[in-house]
């Protein structure tokens, strides 16, 4: 274990040194045609938001001098509009093209709790149209922005978000209730409002209310948490620098952008907060994503396309993207695709990142309804450690209970999720490959989850470590392959397959508890091969179900 864990940090230790390289090594050994991002470029213009009447009290609006600077530079073609040391208080900030914010270091802005600044507007908000209130930061068909600098931006999201007891301290909880709101019926749950109450009754389609009309929004506003970065529809966006925090929802959101690079910023939100994202790139194409760490309350990392009909009905697929040297603490996912992905997702490349306590580490999840197709999706050089649930997780099935059978069971344990009709709203999972993968101290190994109509098709795992206290499991796979993997698992199977055909298994070895460490069942198993591999006859435990020449040692 000791060996492992030094292994790890080696790795991780690697991690953090390749950081130092240029940026064209982002572009080194890419398996798909990557684009040039094109990086935006400001004219040599200058003012300071103090010039227009900014005061950096903490206690003075300030939303009219970051109005006028902006309105000001962007008059003379474009510049840089610089936010001193000091705490700057304001309402919601709206970008206009060839602005670049550039915050300095010690300057802190921090957005208005008042939410009567934040109007009801039209957008999108997890993969839907509807009505959210106005972003803390926004722009829409703009072209060349930025923000840059050192300097800390903080989205007051505790007035927004809800809260569960049972993720705090009594102490933080009773001051939390002491503070306002009001409580649940059974009193596990904080609202910031009635308002938010009222709506969160109605909303089964998770955080989006199922109203038609700007009058019923309006009337539930209190709960309409916006995403605290939000550029939609604009050329050439960059975030270089500065420590996005505190958001009411997602935190940084580009939507149908092109040529974005997000570098060198640190994305916080507290470990409670819900839909807390730290970065959700939707329906985006040529993007750069390096350097970042990301401490946050819900998925990471994550890359998004649009949800079912509104999704398909958009068809903006999230394209060439490049992730590097980007570290995870805590955080739903590391790398997340989905699960509103019904536009699509292709041609992204993971790298040399580390995950540090992370609920998953690598996560792929969709269900029936959203449609779409994920493919060419390249990772490597992923340190993983402490990882509570699993390393690896595709599951693209919510819901139902799982066919795999309880320990010392030989047959099928539930019964059997039938396979519906393949048509538009069926998701597509395929062409994924990983390789030089090390996870240490992880709840479950991976999860290889397919639909019974639509196989997880065309994935592999290359020279992977995983420790964990349960092994491989795969669902509904087909032409899985595990090359050079070693499993170390503590209880149950090392290796379960359940209705998966064309598993390819070379140079497999495991350290288990059990002499039978190899599970197959489910009728549809079959062409499962081990060669050059620790696994014997012996090893593996065959359901009723599985044809005789099902699995093959070679």
């Amino acid at each position: 274990m000791v060996n492992l864990l030094l292994a790890a940090a080696t790795l991780m230790a690697a991690s953090t040194l390749a950081q130092a390289q240029t940026e064209q090594d982002l572009y080194d050994q890419v398996e798909f045609d990557m684009p040039k991002v094109v990086e935006p470029t400001f004219p040599d213009n200058k003012v300071s938001i103090a010039d227009y009447g900014a005061i950096g009290n903490g206690l003075f609006d300030n939303a009219e001098a970051f109005a006028k600077a902006i309105a000001a530079v962007a008059k003379k073609g474009g510049g840089k509009v610089i936010v001193p040391n000091g705490i700057w208080l304001t309402g919601p900030i709206e970008f206009k093209s060839n602005i670049n914010l550039h915050t300095e270091q010690g300057a802190l802005i921090i957005f208005s709790e008042d939410k009567s600044k934040y109007p009801v507007i039209g957008t999108s908000f997890e993969g839907l149209e509807t009505y959210r209130c106005q972003s803390p930061i926004s722009g829409r068909d703009l072209e060349n922005i930025a923000i840059t600098g050192k300097g800390v931006i903080d989205g007051s999201g505790g007035v927004w978000r809800p809260v569960k007891k049972d993720k705090m301290s009594p102490s933080q909880w009773k001051a939390l209730v002491k503070s306002g709101g009001v409580l649940s019926d059974d009193e596990k749950v904080w609202y910031p409002s009635k308002a938010y109450e009222k709506a969160n009754k109605l909303t089964k389609n998770f955080n989006v209310p199922p109203f038609e009309t700007r009058a019923e929004f309006e009337a539930i506003k209190d709960f309409l948490r916006p995403v605290m970065v939000s550029f939609i529809h604009c050329k050439k966006v960059l975030l270089d620098g500065p420590t996005f925090q505190n958001s009411p929802a997602w935190n940084l959101h580009p939507l149908m952008c092109e040529d974005v690079i997000i570098r060198n910023v640190t994305v916080r939100n507290p470990w409670y907060s819900q839909n807390g994202d730290g970065l959700d790139l939707e329906s985006c194409k040529n993007a750069l994503i390096y350097n970042n760490t990301f401490d946050v309350g819900d998925d990471a990392i994550c890359i998004k396309s649009g949800k079912n009909e509104d999704g398909r009905k958009r068809a903006i697929p999230t394209e060439n993207v490049i992730i590097k040297y980007n570290t995870v603490y805590h955080g739903h996912g590391g790398f997340v695709v989905g699960s509103e992905m019904s536009g699509g997702v292709k041609n992204l490349k993971v790298s040399h990142c580390t995950f540090i306590g992370t609920d998953v580490g690598l996560r792929f999840k969709s269900t029936r309804g959203r449609g779409g197709v994920v493919e060419n999706i390249y990772i490597s050089d992923i340190d993983m450690i402490d990882i509570p649930t699993e390393a690896i997780r595709f599951n693209m099935f919510y819901g139902g209970e799982s066919p795999i059978p309880e320990e010392g069971q030989d047959g099928i344990a539930a019964e059997e999720v039938p396979a519906v009709e393949v048509t538009v709203e069926t998701p597509s999972f395929k062409n994924i490959f990983m390789k030089n993968i090390v996870a240490t101290g992880s709840g479950t190994a991976a999860l290889f989850q397919g639909l019974p109509e639509m196989k997880l098709m065309n994935v592999k795992l290359e020279n992977a470590l995983l420790e964990a206290e349960s092994g491989i499991t795969m669902i509904d796979a087909d032409q899985l392959e595990l090359k050079n993997v070693k499993v170390i698992n503590k209880k149950g199977k090392t290796l379960t397959i359940y209705n998966s055909a064309n598993v390819a298994v070379d140079k497999f070895s495991f350290e288990s508890n059990s002499n039978q460490a190899i599970l197959v069942i489910g009728s549809q198993s079959n062409k499962i091969s081990f060669t050059n591999s620790e696994v014997k006859e012996e090893s593996i435990v065959k359901g009723k179900e599985v044809k005789k020449k099902a699995v093959k040692l070679k």
